[in-house]
């Protein structure tokens, strides 16, 4: 079970919930969640999709910490990361209820994993990797 979540692409839960939010017609991610009237006499408001956009930032960051991580089931995390970018990518091209500010971000999102995890990746095999006479690698 563990292996299975060391794998599993976190920023695929943002896609999914995106798609569930979208395809319901229940819910507006552009209607307001959270109304506030601040101290400064300003009002903060937080729409749906501002809070699926912090949610997913949350998920992109336990990605990277994630890419840091050394271990064969990385290699299926960069893979399916990779997936789940492409697919995001089509849905937001293709998809008409995909095609929102909202959902480019989380594509974004998917795509500075998918390099993050990479470069991270990359990063950490070079230093375990010697190649000069003298101790630096290349």
């Amino acid at each position: 079970m563990m292996r299975f979540l060391a794998a599993f692409p976190f920023l695929a839960l943002a896609v999914i919930a995106y798609n569930v939010f979208a395809f319901s017609g229940g819910l507006d991610l552009g209607a307001d969640m959270f109304v506030y009237d601040m101290m400064s006499g300003a009002t903060f408001a937080m729409t749906g999709g501002d809070v699926l956009i912090m949610v997913s930032l949350a998920l992109l960051f336990l990605e990277v910490i994630k890419a840091a991580s050394i271990g064969t089931a990385t290699i299926l995390d960069h893979i399916l990361s990779t997936g789940v970018f492409i697919v995001a990518l089509i849905e937001f091209l293709l998809v008409p209820q995909a095609g929102t500010a909202v959902f480019l971000i989380i594509v974004i999102m998917c795509l500075i994993d998918v390099v993050a995890g990479y470069s991270v990746s990359i990063r950490s095999a070079r230093r375990d990797v010697n190649f000069g006479g003298n101790g630096t690698p290349f």
